[in-house]
């Protein structure tokens, strides 16, 4: 398609995008922007990356770029670095078969694990997930090459998988999480074929590694439709199978609040992101592993623990078993229990108590969760409105709001005195040496 049938303008592409194009044109390597970037682009969307497809190797690209880093053992890729923008260079993938590179690509079990193998454009196109991320802007001509008629589904607002969708989900079953992605995203409709091995082939994401699931989740949770992809996951009976736990919890729960807390939680949390402030992993997780860790909990103290021994306990079980699903970093999994373990603090309002939780580091997160476990009806909305009115009082009225007023002194303790000593000042010739004299 040539550049005026299409609305693609280079005023709308990253500027050291048009760099590494230009550069890899003048050293007579093909270039052209592809993946979500273009798809953004015609959708009228501002693109949150410029990914570039080549024929040039790898190893050519650091040749021709001194500020590139190749990375991946999976997936080669080079990654030339501007500051703190990074444009990503892939080379062209082919399938491999009968060439001197068939050994680069290895298939375990249907699943690639190495995908080394270089082809042609054609190929490469051929060889993405969905229609909609195989279209290529050519820096040549500045044409639109379509191979897979990502441009019609682009149109039709349908989401389709190139190939066999059961062989491509078990090529790389995370493509199952990318199209709930992708539709929560976009707002498009996964076309039939697309969306059936979505009910079946869930328990392929079990071969996926814990560390590559978070990285995806943080994807999904932390691009401002947090919701959705909560309710499509479960929909699909995906998030049965990333947080098996929270499952078990919500579809076991009489009441309705735990559901509300997610809802409540993720929605709040699309709101911070859509306003541009700023989000934590430790809060989202938080949310999602709250019931389970709460209804141990609750049955830890109904056997006679104490609540603060409960929470460290309750969590440090329900965190173990998530790490085996969802390999949480430990720079977000310990403030996320400390998040929790400050929970029981906040019912104690008397002496030094608040005062003292006010300074805490993790306090506001701490104090947000609550104002969640309020909304969702979890605990007595009264405690959250004293906790908002306490932060923001003067120094008297906090004194004033304690429980009991201001913290009663101790009674100074008396000196243990020696045996047949006279008590000073209460019987006849008591007195100080100073009088004895």
């Amino acid at each position: 398609m040539p550049r005026p049938e299409h609305g693609i303008s280079r005023a709308n592409i990253s500027a050291n995008a048009l760099k590494v194009l230009y550069r890899l044109k003048q050293e007579n390597y093909q270039a052209h922007l592809v993946g979500g970037g273009v798809r953004d682009l015609l959708l009228g969307h501002e693109p949150k990356d410029f990914d570039v497809a080549t024929d040039a190797t790898p190893e050519q690209v650091r040749q021709v770029f001194r500020n590139c880093r190749l990375i991946g053992r999976r997936f080669r890729l080079a990654h030339v670095h501007f500051g703190r923008e990074i444009i990503e260079v892939a080379t062209f993938r082919g399938n491999g078969a009968g060439t001197e590179d068939a050994s680069e690509r290895c298939v375990e079990n249907g699943m690639i694990v190495r995908d080394n193998a270089y082809g042609t454009i054609a190929e490469d196109a051929l060889r993405r997930d969905f229609t909609i991320n195989a279209l290529y802007y050519n820096i040549q001509d500045f044409s639109l090459i379509d191979y897979a008629d990502g441009l019609a589904d682009l149109r039709a607002g349908r989401l389709r998988l190139i190939g066999d969708p059961e062989q491509r989900y078990h090529e790389d079953p995370v493509r199952m999480l990318r199209a709930v992605r992708f539709a929560c995203k976009l707002g498009f409709s996964i076309e039939e074929a697309t969306e059936r091995p979505l009910f079946e082939l869930g328990h392929l994401l079990d071969g996926v590694p814990a560390a590559r699931l978070f990285d995806e989740l943080i994807k999904l949770f932390h691009a401002g439709y947090g919701l959705d992809v909560f309710e499509k996951l479960r929909h699909y009976g995906l998030f049965a199978l990333l947080f098996p736990d929270t499952e078990a919890a919500l579809a076991s729960e009489e009441h309705d609040f735990p559901v509300t807390l997610v809802n409540r939680g993720l929605a709040n949390t699309d709101t911070r992101i859509q306003a541009g402030k700023p989000v934590t992993p430790a809060f989202l997780f938080a949310i999602l592993l709250w019931e389970p860790v709460r209804s141990r909990i609750e049955r830890m103290v109904a056997e006679g623990m104490p609540i603060n021994e409960a929470v460290l306990l309750a969590s440090a079980e329900v965190c173990a078993r998530q790490q085996s699903r969802v390999a949480i970093p430990k720079r977000f999994s310990l403030p996320m229990r400390e998040i929790w373990a400050l929970q029981p603090r906040f019912e104690q309002r008397e002496g030094k108590r608040p005062f003292r939780l006010l300074t805490h580091p993790r306090f506001r997160a701490a104090y947000d969760f609550l104002l969640l476990r309020a909304e969702a009806g979890e605990v007595d909305r009264t405690l959250a409105e004293w906790w908002t009115r306490f932060q923001d009082a003067s120094g008297q009225e906090r004194a004033g709001m304690v429980e009991g007023g201001a913290r009663r002194r101790r009674p100074r303790r008396r000196r243990r005195r020696k045996p047949g000593a006279a008590k000073g000042g209460t019987e006849p010739g008591a007195g100080s040496a100073k009088g004895a004299q």
